[in-house]
């Protein structure tokens, strides 16, 4: 039995039956400890929802209702509850907790802070073979969808996480032609994601459109490289999924661009350091290095500061970033649009896809920031002609 699995895609597939199904699983323990979460009570309390199915189902047992606590208590000494973590910092009201099975339904409503936190509370006393499972449900789209997609079917397997597909036919007491005729009335996007459960259906920006990247094996040796690193300052706070620092490589050859390897972290700033410090290491000394550089006395010291004492003696420049994202990201867009983009194949590829197609109306927007920083400098900084002696740039 695997620990963590997703069950997600068309709406309608009874993906919140399975999930209460599944918590039930073992309430004939003594010391077995369940818990399912939606994003909001009021999500919980809804009319067919989960606490609302759960008395259909556990009503006539001999379970019994805690309303207080949103707990069900069994005769064996098992309990379901019910939680909901709508701010960032509700994930620390299960900070003394234990259980053995964690739920989440519609898992794209969650950010995944509270997500990754609750697996320190699934836990079990010694010598019992109760499993730990941490299981959702959900469907494509809303806030989580780029970190819930990246986690299930990029990573997937490899990680030892299962993702299972949902259908309309899997929810045989669900009358699949008036609901269907119903999505119909949907935008075409959101209704590819709820019909058909299609999780590479998204509602897109206005500059990028993902068929413009071309990938590749990789860049020319002889191509001009770039390293430029965009510095979020964003500390995780309530209802905000906190920016990543991206460090984004990108070589020039002959007015084609290729997007060589993205590097990002949301980390305090000693790891942030060191990262910076070991991929300049791993870049060579060929790779001029650019970091933006805020407003004001504090981002004229954290420049000085990394050149004296983070990456001392490499070629680095602190950069002044000036007008609007969507501005600086144009030239990017038209060297994609033109067919002059190479993306060389690595683990950030769908991270890098999803975040452009979505620009500038996505969650996200730190490695669009940095990849138009690394262009920027490659089009300013142009290599001498070979007879002023040896390349310059």
């Amino acid at each position: 039995m695997c620990s963590e699995a997703l069950y997600g895609g068309a709406a309608g597939g009874g993906k919140s039956e399975a999930l209460l199904m599944a918590a039930l699983m073992f309430m004939d323990a003594s010391s077995y400890s369940a818990i399912i979460f939606r994003r909001t009570y009021a999500d919980l309390a809804l009319p067919g929802a989960l606490i609302a199915r759960s008395m259909e189902w556990l009503k006539p047992t001999h379970a019994r209702w805690d309303a207080m606590n949103h707990i069900w208590h069994f005769p064996s000494g098992a309990s379901l509850a019910f939680g909901y973590l709508e701010h960032e910092n509700d994930k620390y009201r299960y900070q003394s907790a234990a259980f053995q099975f964690i739920g989440f339904d519609e898992l794209t409503q969650f950010f995944e802070s509270p997500y990754r936190y609750l697996f320190s509370r699934l836990r079990r006393l010694e010598n019992t073979h109760i499993p730990l499972r941490m299981r959702s449900a959900t469907n494509p789209g809303n806030i989580g969808h780029d970190w819930v997609k990246q986690r299930f079917m990029t990573e997937g397997l490899r990680y030892g996480r299962v993702f299972i597909p949902a259908r309309l036919e899997d929810n045989p007491n669900l009358d699949r032609q008036k609901y269907a005729e119903s999505l119909n009335e949907l935008d075409p996007i959101t209704r590819r994601q709820y019909l058909n459960g299609d999780w590479t259906a998204r509602h897109g920006g206005s500059i990028f459109l993902r068929e413009w990247f071309t990938i590749t094996n990789e860049a020319p040796a002889d191509c001009r490289k770039a390293r430029y690193w965009d510095m979020a300052a964003t500390k995780p706070e309530a209802n905000k999924d906190p920016d990543y620092t991206v460090g984004a490589l990108v070589g020039e050859k002959q007015g084609i661009y290729y997007i060589i390897d993205i590097r990002r972290i949301r980390a305090p700033p000693p790891q942030v350091e060191a990262l910076i410090k070991q991929t300049a290491q791993l870049d060579g000394s060929g790779t001029r290095i650019y970091m933006e550089q805020e407003p004001g006395s504090s981002g004229i010291m954290q420049i000085d500061y990394y050149a004296r004492q983070v990456l001392q003696g490499m070629s680095f420049w602190g950069i002044k970033t000036t007008g609007p994202k969507e501005e600086r990201a144009v030239p990017v867009s038209s060297a994609a649009e033109a067919g002059n983009i190479r993306l060389v194949k690595g683990t950030w590829l769908n991270a890098f896809l999803d975040e452009f197609e979505s620009f500038p109306q996505g969650m996200h927007d730190d490695i669009v920031d940095a990849v138009s920083g690394a262009v920027s400098q490659l089009r300013i900084v142009q290599p001498l002609k070979a007879s002023t002696g040896p390349q310059i740039w």
